[in-house]
């Protein structure tokens, strides 16, 4: 069975990742699984596809093995596509803090002008040859936090029938995530990498 390293620490990741392609004939292990010095890699790329092709060209490498790395994050319409790039580090406490702090930048905001983007650039790469993919969900800044299921922003991501992400089962949300959407395109080529 071929082996595909998830270069990330994010044990709820490398879960979505190992159901969306349980169809596949590969072994999906996280990072840690493997390697126990886990580089880290600076994310300075404008885009999320900068991001994941840098992450999975440089673990690749670093490995010398088959790697998946992402990018993603949110940008809320209403604050001119901000957080962006910089989602995981413009505020420096945990998901649940970053969540709060986001809803108070849009206190009276009504929903119309809370339109939200959740997007997802996927790499995969053996070292060499490096592909990449973007998935792209789109929906509302919730009033408020919503569900206990998920992890980021899926407390505050709400889809267009009310429910966050966090109040999906996660088959639910496996179903319709940016990450699925990405990987769906990376899987046609898994094999031939």
């Amino acid at each position: 069975m071929k082996e595909l390293i998830v270069a990330t620490t994010n044990q709820g990741k490398v879960k979505e990742i190992q159901a969306m392609l349980k169809d596949l004939n590969i072994e999906v292990k996280s990072l840690k699984d493997v390697y126990d010095d886990v580089p880290d890699i600076v994310e300075d790329g404008k885009t999320f596809k900068e991001n994941a092709i840098k992450k999975a060209q440089i673990i690749a490498q670093e490995i010398n093995k088959r790697c998946l790395a992402d990018d993603s994050g949110i940008e809320i319409e209403y604050l001119n596509g901000f957080p962006g790039v910089i989602t995981k580090r413009w505020h420096s406490g945990t998901d649940r803090e970053r969540n709060i702090a986001l809803l108070e930048k849009l206190i009276g905001v009504p929903k119309e002008k809370r339109k939200i983007k959740f997007i997802t650039a996927i790499a995969l790469s053996d070292g060499n040859t490096t592909i990449c993919k973007e998935g792209i969900i789109e929906g509302y800044v919730a009033n408020e936090l919503r569900g206990n299921n998920g992890f980021g922003f899926d407390e505050i991501f709400e889809l267009e029938n009310g429910k966050t992400l966090a109040e999906l089962t996660q088959d639910e949300k496996n179903e319709i995530s940016a990450r699925k959407i990405a990987l769906e395109q990376i899987k046609k080529e898994i094999n031939n990498l």
